[in-house]
């Protein structure tokens, strides 16, 4: 015999309204009765209609969290956090109240997949979508991923952005959680001028996404300001020339390095996007039969938890993944306020570390 919401709600001695209050948890209960209801269920083994209830209300106990690439920590970090603020306290009762499914929906970096999987929250009426990591810039997937939120928005479906800059002109995203990727771009070419390195060669990411642009622009703009790029047509052929870009992997950074060693056999540093791209890039100048740092120093970025175990430990820049992808799960669940504005930049901090020294004379 299948268990109604009415029968749950005559062991608890409580409405059928307060029982959908307490396993939908979209209003205040007390906690007596909240414990009341929930072991009702338990004991007499109730199972929410999901699709049915999802039908009756605005939108399902679904939150879909977008990554592109769910074996790169990076990703894997946000969406572990988000994750946990999403599914509960874990408290080992296996009770569901309020709480909700997160589904990680793995893009791999294409824009279509990602326009695909909006499309597939927005059918199932998810209750929030969290995106993570850098925007494509394109400006008609621009445009398209606007279109897909707004609709999504516009049937009651929270939309957080997280480590991916705010969308202009648009009124869809609850909350934009944005890296200081720039500044902790400056900051840390700063360091390696300031232990005296002129010739720095940058690794850097793939040319369409945007984390690649910020990280790379606060390079340069140290680069510039201490006068190490020239000026006028020569200063951008020296910004080309130090550069190479790639994919955010190890294969990509060794592929670089080579590259750049190459191009400029006398640089004494190479900057990497992100620290998998900077294990490639040490590895190829150990192949080169240089040393880390005494011959040419290596730094990364986003502070992954290899990035201190590895020899010398990685000098890089800090982004707290682990705290902006549970502010997320808060925003998804409506348990914090969004940000003044809606917009939150999350600050960046240098980690010196044994990869970089000053250049031998």
């Amino acid at each position: 015999m299948t268990v109604t919401l009415a029968d749950v709600a005559a062991r608890a001695r409580v409405s059928p309204a307060t029982v959908s209050r307490v396993l939908n948890g979209n209003y205040p209960v007390a906690a007596s009765t909240r414990e009341r209801v929930l072991r009702a269920v338990d004991d007499l083994d109730y199972v929410l209609n999901g699709p049915a209830s999802s039908l009756a209300a605005a939108t399902s106990d679904l939150i879909g969290i977008l990554v592109n690439d769910i074996a790169d920590p990076f990703f894997g970090i946000m969406a572990g956090a988000a994750q946990t603020e999403i599914g509960g306290p874990g408290d080992g009762s296996g009770r569901a109240g309020g709480e909700k499914l997160a589904i990680v929906c793995n893009t791999g970096g294409t824009p279509e997949r990602e326009l695909t999987y909006l499309t597939l929250l927005q059918r199932q009426r998810a209750a929030a979508v969290v995106l993570t990591g850098g925007a494509v810039e394109d400006p008609a997937h621009r445009a398209a991923v606007s279109a897909k939120l707004a609709k999504l928005a516009d049937a009651g479906t929270r939309v957080v952005l997280c480590g991916r800059p705010p969308l202009p002109d648009s009124e869809a995203v609850l909350a934009a959680l944005a890296f200081d990727n720039r500044g902790g771009g400056r900051r840390l070419t700063e360091h390696l001028i300031s232990l005296g390195h002129r010739s720095i060669g940058y690794a850097a990411g793939p040319l369409e996404r945007t984390t690649t642009r910020h990280r790379l622009e606060g390079h340069r703009e140290a680069m510039r300001a201490a006068g190490l790029y020239g000026d006028g047509g020569g200063g951008l052929r020296a910004e080309e020339r130090l550069t190479v870009h790639g994919s955010y992997d190890r294969g990509s950074g060794y592929d670089a390095t080579v590259e750049l060693l190459r191009r400029e056999p006398g640089i004494t540093a190479v900057v990497a996007a992100n620290d998998t791209v900077a294990l490639g890039a040490a590895a190829a100048i150990r192949d080169q039969g240089l040393r880390i740092p005494e011959d040419i120093s290596v730094a990364g970025f986003d502070d992954l938890p290899f990035s201190v175990d590895v020899v010398p430990a990685l000098t890089t820049v800090r982004l707290p993944l682990f705290e902006a992808g549970a502010r997320a799960g808060r925003l998804a669940m409506g348990k914090e306020a969004p940000p003044p504005g809606g917009i939150a930049t999350i600050p960046a901090e240098l980690m010196v570390r044994g990869s970089t020294a000053a250049p031998r004379k």
